[in-house]
């Protein structure tokens, strides 16, 4: 199937042919032909299955149909991220896939000066791309009318409510039209979000391209167990020793993402590291410094990271597994995009495999783990709570209440696995015996 069996208009043909796409992707064939039929609906895709342009292109379509002829340009498009990035790079998709439609859109978020915003709404916009809070900012100035919004999309539907965003998004349906267009995308469909279809779709068409809490296939996983306090000197060796140019590291926490990035810089790795209480300028640099290749490595909590695109990043590696298993998904989910293959590596120390146990349940299978030869962990220390235990101190024992080695989460069940590592690669694969 191509793109002209989808019932695209010419021009937005000639703009996906523009940026060398042939062929639609699944989550793209499933979501194109409903919404062109004005139906709601509930999608869920594996991050990098191109689901921005599963509902850019028919909501071009849908706007184009009936353009602005004079007279003021009211909105009537309203897309709703979580996070600036994502808003961000949804604008770009919108600005790339419409370029040869007369529609206009504009990119509204927090952390940058309002005016701007203001008066690029007084001039009047067919799509709106939002951040939740700064929507509320204009719509309590009046800055913002949304009393024509004839099609809403709620991008990440999880994350937002992750991030505490459903009060905001109920004030928001609170001044849309009764009557419009609905599309729900989310990485995962947690009971929350079920709630929230439930109140907001009409009889929406369900759409799921992946497996429910699904990694992407293409992306190859693996664990390497270290102490904690070594995590650091493992991520330099093995950014160092295979030679990787883009990496894309996790922390828990902004100042632990901000000490490692210097560490790296002190290894001799150029590291940025990119964060919500960073500004959004500083974000911004860091970013585009990482993408032309300027920074090796950005160091990124999961809240900076979310809707981060980035060509065919070819590294993730979570220096701390997150305390939600479905953020495992979400940040591995940024390599593995738009086809290509990519590496996920987690380095897990004794105090977390009680969270990569949560995360091989929610996957349903056991992630391949080894230990790099030189930073075997020291089995005279064992875990204590993550919490409790400083980095660095190596001398800590069991505490009261610890998990003792022996009592650790057991593997799923099935056949047993080995690991081995590809030095040429730096992928790790899981083998079954002969």
């Amino acid at each position: 199937m191509s793109f002209d069996t989808l019932g695209l208009s010419a021009e937005l043909l000639r703009a996906v042919a523009e940026q060398g796409y042939a062929d639609p992707t699944p989550i793209q064939r499933q979501a194109i032909p409903p919404i062109l039929a004005k139906r709601d609906i509930m999608a869920g895709a594996q991050t990098g299955t191109g689901k921005t342009a599963a509902f850019t292109l028919p909501l071009l379509q849908l706007l184009k149909a009936d353009a602005h002829q004079g007279g003021r340009r009211n909105v009537r498009a309203l897309i709703l991220t979580p996070t600036r990035e994502l808003a961000a790079q949804v604008g770009e998709s919108v600005a790339t896939y419409g370029k040869h439609v007369p529609l206009r859109s504009a990119v509204i978020f927090g952390g940058v000066n309002i005016k701007p915003q203001i008066e690029k709404l007084r001039q009047g916009v067919d799509i709106l791309i939002a951040t939740p809070g700064r929507l509320l900012d204009h719509v309590g100035q009046k800055t913002a009318d949304l009393s024509r919004v004839e099609v809403l999309v709620l991008d990440e539907a999880d994350r937002m409510l992750d991030m505490g965003f459903i009060r905001d998004i109920r004030r928001i349906l609170a001044v849309l039209p009764k009557m419009r267009q609905n599309l729900l995308f989310s990485a995962t469909f947690s009971d929350e979000i079920k709630k929230l279809a439930d109140g907001l779709l009409n009889s929406p068409a369900l759409i799921e391209a992946a497996r429910r809490n699904t990694a992407s296939e293409r992306v190859v996983q693996a664990v390497h167990f270290v102490d904690r306090e070594r995590k650091r000197e493992l991520l330099s060796f093995l950014i160092g020793s295979r030679n990787w140019k883009q990496v894309l590291v996790f922390t828990r926490t902004k100042h632990g993402a901000n000490r490692l990035a210097e560490q790296l810089e002190r290894d001799g790795i150029g590291a940025a590291a990119i964060h919500g209480n960073k500004s959004q300028g500083a974000r911004t640099r860091a970013l585009s410094d990482f993408k032309q290749g300027a920074v090796r490595v950005l160091v990124a909590t999961d809240i900076a990271a979310r809707g981060l695109d980035i060509d065919q990043l070819p590294h993730v590696v979570n220096f701390e597994l997150p305390n939600v298993p479905e953020d495992y998904v979400h940040r591995i989910g940024r390599t593995g995009r738009a086809g290509n293959e990519g590496d996920a590596i987690s380095l897990v120390c004794a105090e977390e495999h009680k969270l990569l146990g949560d995360i091989e349940r929610m996957l349903k299978t056991e992630i391949p783990r080894g230990v790099i030869p030189g930073y075997e962990p020291d089995p005279s220390l064992q875990a204590g709570p993550i919490a409790q235990r400083p980095a660095g101190d190596r001398n800590a024992k069991v505490r009261p209440g610890a998990q003792p080695r022996a009592q650790q989460p057991k593997r799923s069940g099935g056949a047993r696995r080995s690991w081995r590592s590809d030095q040429s690669t730096g992928r790790a694969r899981a083998t079954l015996p002969e």
